[in-house]
Protein backbone atom coordinates (compact mmCIF):
# COMPACT_ATOMS: atom_id res chain seq x y z
CA UNK A 1 0.00 0.00 0.00
CA UNK A 2 1.37 3.60 -0.63
CA UNK A 3 2.50 5.58 1.97
CA UNK A 4 0.11 9.27 1.95
CA UNK A 5 2.11 11.69 0.35
CA UNK A 6 2.39 13.67 3.84
CA UNK A 7 4.01 11.38 5.70
CA UNK A 8 6.50 10.65 3.13
CA UNK A 9 7.29 14.31 3.15
CA UNK A 10 7.38 14.06 7.12
CA UNK A 11 9.60 11.35 6.67
CA UNK A 12 12.22 13.20 4.60
CA UNK A 13 11.97 16.36 6.78
CA UNK A 14 12.15 14.11 9.82
CA UNK A 15 15.36 12.50 8.25
CA UNK A 16 17.42 15.97 7.76
CA UNK A 17 16.30 17.35 11.21
CA UNK A 18 17.60 13.71 13.02
CA UNK A 19 21.03 13.76 10.29
CA UNK A 20 21.87 17.10 10.93
CA UNK A 21 20.93 18.44 7.72
CA UNK A 22 18.32 20.90 9.24
CA UNK A 23 19.77 22.17 12.73
CA UNK A 24 18.08 24.00 15.21
CA UNK A 25 16.71 27.49 14.19
CA UNK A 26 16.98 26.34 10.60
CA UNK A 27 13.85 27.28 8.57
CA UNK A 28 11.41 24.53 7.44
CA UNK A 29 10.79 25.41 3.31
CA UNK A 30 7.84 26.95 3.21
CA UNK A 31 4.51 24.85 2.29
CA UNK A 32 4.75 26.48 -1.41
CA UNK A 33 8.25 25.44 -1.59
CA UNK A 34 7.35 21.48 -0.33
CA UNK A 35 4.36 21.43 -2.66
CA UNK A 36 6.65 22.18 -5.59
CA UNK A 37 9.49 20.14 -4.55
CA UNK A 38 7.28 16.93 -4.13
CA UNK A 39 4.47 17.71 -6.77
CA UNK A 40 1.60 17.62 -4.21
CA UNK A 41 -0.96 20.32 -3.25
CA UNK A 42 -0.31 22.96 -0.39
CA UNK A 43 -2.62 21.05 1.62
CA UNK A 44 -0.25 17.78 1.54
CA UNK A 45 2.47 20.11 2.21
CA UNK A 46 1.15 21.44 5.21
CA UNK A 47 -0.45 18.48 6.64
CA UNK A 48 3.36 17.26 6.76
CA UNK A 49 4.77 20.45 8.51
CA UNK A 50 1.61 20.07 11.25
CA UNK A 51 2.64 16.32 11.81
CA UNK A 52 6.12 17.48 12.33
CA UNK A 53 4.51 20.21 14.62
CA UNK A 54 2.72 17.80 16.75
CA UNK A 55 5.65 15.64 16.94
CA UNK A 56 8.10 18.84 18.41
CA UNK A 57 9.95 18.79 15.58
CA UNK A 58 9.61 22.13 14.24
CA UNK A 59 7.61 24.75 15.73
CA UNK A 60 5.44 27.62 13.56
CA UNK A 61 5.66 31.43 14.43
CA UNK A 62 3.04 33.42 13.27
CA UNK A 63 3.53 35.91 10.04
CA UNK A 64 7.40 34.10 10.05
CA UNK A 65 7.32 30.04 8.83
CA UNK A 66 8.25 27.01 10.63
CA UNK A 67 11.58 26.51 12.47
CA UNK A 68 13.44 23.36 13.82
CA UNK A 69 13.41 23.38 17.52
CA UNK A 70 15.50 24.11 19.27
CA UNK A 71 15.53 21.42 21.94
CA UNK A 72 17.26 21.56 25.56
CA UNK A 73 20.43 20.15 26.13
CA UNK A 74 20.47 15.81 26.53
CA UNK A 75 21.48 14.55 29.66
CA UNK A 76 22.82 11.40 30.91
CA UNK A 77 20.62 9.55 33.12
CA UNK A 78 22.86 6.63 34.47
CA UNK A 79 21.85 2.78 35.94
CA UNK A 80 23.45 4.49 39.14
CA UNK A 81 20.56 7.27 39.33
CA UNK A 82 18.38 4.70 42.04
CA UNK A 83 21.77 3.44 43.73
CA UNK A 84 21.73 4.12 47.61
CA UNK A 85 23.99 6.75 48.65
CA UNK A 86 23.16 7.89 51.74
CA UNK A 87 20.74 10.52 53.58
CA UNK A 88 23.17 13.63 52.42
CA UNK A 89 21.87 13.62 49.38
CA UNK A 90 18.74 11.90 47.18
CA UNK A 91 20.34 10.06 43.89
CA UNK A 92 18.73 11.80 41.49
CA UNK A 93 20.03 14.86 43.45
CA UNK A 94 23.79 13.06 43.50
CA UNK A 95 23.23 12.34 39.46
CA UNK A 96 22.44 15.83 38.45
CA UNK A 97 25.23 17.48 40.74
CA UNK A 98 27.49 15.47 38.92
CA UNK A 99 26.28 16.23 35.74
CA UNK A 100 26.51 20.29 37.17
CA UNK A 101 22.98 20.28 37.15
CA UNK A 102 21.18 21.46 40.54
CA UNK A 103 18.14 18.12 41.45
CA UNK A 104 15.11 18.88 42.91
CA UNK A 105 11.98 17.58 42.48
CA UNK A 106 7.86 18.09 43.49
CA UNK A 107 6.00 15.12 45.27
CA UNK A 108 2.44 14.57 46.18
CA UNK A 109 1.73 10.94 48.22
CA UNK A 110 -1.64 9.59 48.89
CA UNK A 111 -3.43 5.98 49.48
CA UNK A 112 -5.12 4.33 46.54
CA UNK A 113 -5.58 0.41 45.73
CA UNK A 114 -3.59 -1.44 42.86
CA UNK A 115 -4.98 -1.63 39.49
CA UNK A 116 -3.93 -5.27 37.75
CA UNK A 117 -1.15 -4.18 36.57
CA UNK A 118 0.47 -2.59 40.09
CA UNK A 119 -0.85 -5.86 41.75
CA UNK A 120 0.74 -8.08 39.38
CA UNK A 121 3.99 -5.81 39.59
CA UNK A 122 3.77 -5.64 43.74
CA UNK A 123 2.64 -9.56 43.81
CA UNK A 124 -0.03 -8.48 45.58
CA UNK A 125 -3.84 -8.92 44.92
CA UNK A 126 -6.03 -6.16 42.64
CA UNK A 127 -7.29 -3.54 45.05
CA UNK A 128 -4.77 -3.84 47.53
CA UNK A 129 -4.06 -0.55 49.38
CA UNK A 130 -1.20 1.14 48.14
CA UNK A 131 0.67 4.50 49.23
CA UNK A 132 0.83 6.07 45.79
CA UNK A 133 3.50 9.42 44.94
CA UNK A 134 3.55 11.06 42.08
CA UNK A 135 7.71 13.27 41.36
CA UNK A 136 7.66 15.84 39.12
CA UNK A 137 11.70 16.07 38.81
CA UNK A 138 13.85 19.12 37.49
CA UNK A 139 17.19 19.83 36.96
CA UNK A 140 17.72 23.91 37.56
CA UNK A 141 14.42 25.01 36.81
CA UNK A 142 13.43 22.43 34.06
CA UNK A 143 10.93 19.96 34.46
CA UNK A 144 12.94 16.74 32.89
CA UNK A 145 11.24 13.33 34.47
CA UNK A 146 8.42 12.42 35.97
CA UNK A 147 7.50 9.52 38.23
CA UNK A 148 4.47 7.71 39.82
CA UNK A 149 5.75 4.83 42.30
CA UNK A 150 3.62 2.60 44.25
CA UNK A 151 4.08 0.84 47.58
CA UNK A 152 2.07 -1.83 49.25
CA UNK A 153 0.89 0.01 52.49
CA UNK A 154 0.57 -3.61 54.41
CA UNK A 155 4.21 -2.72 54.36
CA UNK A 156 4.75 0.04 55.28
CA UNK A 157 1.51 1.33 57.07
CA UNK A 158 2.28 3.06 60.26
CA UNK A 159 6.18 2.79 59.72
CA UNK A 160 8.08 5.92 59.60
CA UNK A 161 8.49 5.33 56.06
CA UNK A 162 4.96 5.25 54.80
CA UNK A 163 5.17 8.23 52.99
CA UNK A 164 8.59 8.80 51.00
CA UNK A 165 8.91 12.43 51.12
CA UNK A 166 7.73 12.71 54.58
CA UNK A 167 8.95 12.09 58.05
CA UNK A 168 12.60 11.23 58.89
CA UNK A 169 13.25 9.61 56.00
CA UNK A 170 11.71 11.71 54.01
CA UNK A 171 13.90 11.37 50.25
CA UNK A 172 16.45 8.95 51.43
CA UNK A 173 15.47 6.67 48.23
CA UNK A 174 13.65 3.45 48.85
CA UNK A 175 16.55 1.32 49.39
CA UNK A 176 17.47 3.17 52.68
CA UNK A 177 14.05 3.33 53.86
CA UNK A 178 13.04 0.21 52.87
CA UNK A 179 16.38 -0.96 55.35
CA UNK A 180 14.80 0.93 58.01
CA UNK A 181 11.73 -1.39 58.07
CA UNK A 182 14.07 -4.63 58.16
CA UNK A 183 14.01 -4.86 54.40
CA UNK A 184 16.95 -5.09 52.35
CA UNK A 185 16.60 -4.69 48.52
CA UNK A 186 18.16 -7.27 46.57
CA UNK A 187 17.81 -6.28 43.19
CA UNK A 188 15.67 -3.65 40.79
CA UNK A 189 14.46 -4.75 37.64
CA UNK A 190 13.96 -2.39 35.07
CA UNK A 191 12.22 -2.56 31.60
CA UNK A 192 12.26 0.08 29.24
CA UNK A 193 9.91 0.97 26.56
CA UNK A 194 8.98 4.12 24.36
CA UNK A 195 5.42 5.77 23.15
CA UNK A 196 3.97 9.47 22.85
CA UNK A 197 3.54 11.46 25.94
CA UNK A 198 -0.27 12.12 27.41
CA UNK A 199 -2.01 14.60 27.68
CA UNK A 200 -1.43 14.90 31.43
CA UNK A 201 2.68 14.60 30.93
CA UNK A 202 2.80 16.82 27.88
CA UNK A 203 1.05 19.86 30.51
CA UNK A 204 3.79 18.39 33.57
CA UNK A 205 6.37 18.65 31.35
CA UNK A 206 6.05 21.64 29.18
CA UNK A 207 6.57 19.16 26.55
CA UNK A 208 4.47 19.37 22.76
CA UNK A 209 1.78 17.00 22.63
CA UNK A 210 3.49 13.72 20.07
CA UNK A 211 6.18 14.02 21.59
CA UNK A 212 8.04 10.85 22.19
CA UNK A 213 8.89 9.83 25.90
CA UNK A 214 10.74 7.04 27.13
CA UNK A 215 9.32 5.07 29.99
CA UNK A 216 11.25 3.13 32.30
CA UNK A 217 8.92 0.28 34.70
CA UNK A 218 11.40 -0.33 37.44
CA UNK A 219 10.61 -2.75 40.73
CA UNK A 220 12.78 -2.75 44.49
CA UNK A 221 12.69 -6.47 45.12
CA UNK A 222 13.64 -7.37 49.06
CA UNK A 223 12.06 -11.03 50.00
CA UNK A 224 9.19 -9.67 47.84
CA UNK A 225 8.31 -6.34 45.91
CA UNK A 226 8.34 -3.10 47.91
CA UNK A 227 8.16 -0.84 45.23
CA UNK A 228 7.29 -0.44 41.52
CA UNK A 229 7.70 2.68 39.34
CA UNK A 230 7.12 4.11 35.97
CA UNK A 231 9.60 6.94 35.56
CA UNK A 232 8.41 9.00 32.38
CA UNK A 233 11.66 10.69 30.62
CA UNK A 234 11.78 12.60 27.32
CA UNK A 235 13.64 11.40 24.78
CA UNK A 236 14.91 14.74 23.76
CA UNK A 237 15.91 15.55 26.98
CA UNK A 238 17.62 12.44 28.19
CA UNK A 239 19.95 9.60 27.01
CA UNK A 240 19.65 6.59 28.99
CA UNK A 241 23.45 4.66 29.87
CA UNK A 242 23.99 1.38 31.72
CA UNK A 243 27.13 -0.59 32.76
CA UNK A 244 26.66 -4.15 32.94
CA UNK A 245 29.10 -6.44 35.19
CA UNK A 246 30.74 -9.10 33.10
CA UNK A 247 31.46 -11.74 35.37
Amino acid sequence: MTRPAYLRIADELRKQIVEGRLVPGDRVPSRYKLAGLHGVSDRVAVEAVRLLVSEGYVVSRSGSGTYVRRRPPVRRLTSGWYRANGRAGSPFRADMEAQGHAGTWLAVSETGTASPEVADRLRIRTGEPVMVTRYTFLAGDQRVMLSTSWEPLDLTRDTPVMKPEEGPYAGAGVVARMRAIGRDVAHATEVVTARTVLAEEAERLHAPMGSIVMVIRRTYTADRPVETADIVVPADRYELSYTVPVE
